[in-house]
């Protein structure tokens, strides 16, 4: 990377992704095509696309969930692709993640799960034993407070409705007091009046906390709400990089499809 870049790692941009390739060996599939972008401190950065076209993947390789197969990725000035296992659990203390599936512990309680955000901090001997310092219990509840849901504490997580759910899990991503965080179509499976619930408290997180957020969603109105910046995948390429009012209608089907209908989620 040229020093001006470096530089700008550390200052204007947060995230630099560089010429970023997946390809899954079963089957030779090509998830991801050269991508490169980069991201503002304090973006809320939206990735629209059609299912397969690489999103999750691009999420989770960020993170290093997924190994890239080439290509770079930069977050505040460290090379995530280059990092130690253990270097990548430091780094992964500062990038929550929510998930399209809630990915929560169901028969374990909503509060030990909001306080699984916190694993990377505490002993583990005594996570292990469900033991977290009173700090952290109290973060916890005052999380769940947050999004909604402080009445639900104590009761298993698989009791609560797929919206309640999601809110566990972006209770879990505060938990690490993220500078960054990474959501894969996080209301993807919910009711419309519940998608803007979930994706309202996304939004308050970037604007009262200045954190990062890069964020998959499958709705192009949902993108256009919340996105500061919207960018499009298409078979593993990026073919779009822009505010969300340059997506017209002859970009929408560059990007959908010719036979694809914008939806509206109200």
């Amino acid at each position: 990377m040229p020093k001006s870049e470096k530089a700008k790692v550390n200052g204007e941009y947060q995230l630099i992704v560089e010429h970023l390739t997946k390809v899954y060996p079963r089957g030779n599939v090509l998830a991801l095509d050269g991508v490169s972008f980069t991201v503002r401190r304090g973006e809320f950065l939206v990735i629209i696309g059609l299912s397969g076209s690489g999103k999750s993947t691009l999420l989770r390789c960020i993170n290093r969930l997924v190994e890239p197969t080439s290509g770079k990725v930069y977050f505040d000035g460290i090379d995530i692709t280059a990092a130690s296992p253990r270097e990548l659990r430091r780094i992964r203390r500062k990038i929550g993640m929510i998930f399209q599936q809630f990915n929560l512990v169901e028969r374990s309680s909503v509060l030990m799960n909001v306080l699984a955000g916190r694993l990377g901090y505490d002993n583990p001997l005594l996570t292990s034993l469900y033991r977290f310092p009173k700090a952290d219990l109290e973060r916890a509840l005052a999380n769940l407070e947050r999004v909604g849901i402080g009445e639900q504490a104590y009761k298993r997580a698989d009791q609560l409705s797929g919206g309640q759910q999601q809110r566990v899990g972006i209770a879990r991503a505060l938990m690490q007091e993220p500078e960054l965080l990474l959501s894969d179509e996080p209301v993807s499976s919910l009711d419309p009046a519940t998608s803007h619930s979930v994706m309202k408290y996304i939004e308050d997180i970037n604007r009262e906390e200045g954190v990062t957020v890069v964020c998959s969603l499958h709705f192009l109105s949902l993108a256009r709400r919340y996105g500061t910046r919207i960018i499009a995948l298409k078979d593993g390429k990026l073919v779009f990089d822009g505010g969300p009012e340059e997506i017209d209608d002859a970009k929408f089907k560059e990007i959908y499809g010719e036979e694809a209908e914008q939806v509206e989620v109200r």
